[in-house]
């Protein structure tokens, strides 16, 4: 490698350690190595600004629209504790059906979002039965990235990689959704083998459920016939953007607008308050910083040094990327990861002799969404839970979720690489 590519490796590595490390805010030093990366004229021009995915950021700030307005109208806590009463109170039912619920809400919102509003629901359930909520916090946590797996929408690297490879969303629930499912119902049954012992209630305590009133958290019933109404839309929207020729980013971009104008008062202001910029603007630097890193010519060497590792076997390489990216994602953030694998897996395209690389596509999916469930900090939806039960004078400690994460994730990789093998390189379906 030349000089220049050493100093941006360098400069890279040292804002990757920087942002895992969480000691200084991943967006700052995102964004000041985008401007380090241009300075040096790693990037410069319009490249800097084509080096940003423009469809993942109008598709996670529509979603993000849609769902801050949809939030407010209580619907999914009143979904919450319907569930709730239709397990009778019964403990370990709620668990299961909750999980279920986060799942699915994740496939198709943001699981940080997701679990922002189910494990508060899921603590309040806990202490009146008076059980440890810690089951409930783990068990959502880990089912909104099982979740999130399965459709382009749920999770962001997921989103990243369908802009990436140009992916619809039909082809993920084709190809993600059933090991997804799979995992979802091995997760209800590893929970059940872990927790089913300490579910145990009188019926006082199950009655206890049955008094809760769910319409009381209703807040704005009109608003709730739009918001599901042009939230459906937007999903069908995603299911027949290849015919309508639509990108997904601006199908959710249509749906947001709509739902802004329907929804009174336009209190556009505070409605964008919602919106995680913070998150918005490390995605940019990020895509400049890979962006620099592609242009310079440092993935296409990776990329090479790879496959001649794996010896041009798409089917070692597959199998490599789940484990890679399942052990990455469970101790850094998988974003910057999957930002990094992006361009890598493209480079790598010409190393393979013009083979399909749909199979890695959903090898990194798989790896770094499920890998997120391996320890306490391996997804924000984790980091957020357990502070969620902070806040309620819950201590659950990096150990506490990793004991449980750590053992189902391997369970879920394992799973996954069979998957992979059987689907693409046995069947070749």
């Amino acid at each position: 490698m030349t000089w220049p590519m050493w100093i941006a490796v360098g400069i890279f590595v040292v804002l990757y350690i920087g942002i895992s490390l969480e000691k200084v805010n991943k967006t700052i030093l995102a964004l000041l190595g985008a401007g380090i990366f241009v300075l040096f004229h790693f990037l410069e021009g319009e490249k800097v600004f084509a080096a940003v995915d423009w469809n993942v950021i109008f598709l996670l700030v529509s979603m993000m629209v849609i769902v801050a307005i949809t939030k407010q109208t209580g619907i999914f806590q009143y979904v919450a504790i319907k569930l709730a009463k239709l397990s009778r109170g019964n403990p370990m039912t709620i668990m299961v059906l909750l999980s279920l619920a986060t799942a699915v809400f994740s496939a198709f919102l943001d699981n940080v979002t997701t679990v922002l509003i189910f494990v508060p629901v899921a603590i309040l359930i806990a202490q009146e039965l008076d059980i440890s909520p810690l089951p409930y916090v783990v068990a959502l946590a880990m089912a909104s990235n099982v979740g999130g797996t399965a459709t382009l929408i749920g999770d962001p690297p997921n989103i990243m990689i369908a802009s990436a490879a140009g992916l619809s969303f039909n082809s993920f629930l084709a190809h993600l959704a059933p090991v997804a499912l799979f995992l979802l119902i091995s997760l209800c049954g590893f929970l059940w083998l872990l927790f089913h012992k300490q579910m145990r209630v009188s019926n006082e305590k199950r009655a206890r459920i049955m008094n809760f009133d769910e319409t009381k958290v209703l807040t704005n019933p009109a608003l709730i016939i739009k918001s599901l109404s042009i939230l459906g839309m937007v999903i069908l929207g995603f299911f027949l953007h290849g015919v309508i020729d639509l990108e997904p980013s601006m199908i959710a971009l249509l749906g947001a607008a709509l739902l802004m104008l329907l929804a009174t008062p336009h209190e556009i202001e505070e409605l964008l308050h919602e919106v995680e910029w913070a998150t918005i603007l490390f995605f940019v630097g990020l895509f400049i910083l890979i962006g620099g890193l592609v242009e310079i010519g440092v993935m296409k060497i990776l990329a090479e040094r790879i496959v001649s590792l794996t010896r041009g076997s798409i089917n070692s390489t597959a199998i490599l990327l789940v484990w890679m990216s399942g052990i990455f994602s469970a101790v850094v953030d998988n974003i910057p990861y999957v930002a990094t694998m992006i361009p890598l897996i493209k480079e790598m395209g010409a190393s393979l002799g013009g083979q399909s690389l749909d199979p890695l596509w959903w090898s990194l999916a798989l790896g770094a969404c499920l890998g997120g469930n391996g320890t306490l900090v391996g997804a924000s939806a984790n980091v957020v839970s357990v502070g969620i039960a902070k806040k309620s004078g819950i201590a659950i400690s990096f150990w506490d979720f990793t004991k449980y994460g750590l053992l189902y994730t391997l369970l879920s990789l394992l799973v996954s690489s069979l998957y992979v093998y059987f689907r693409y390189f046995v069947l070749h379906l």
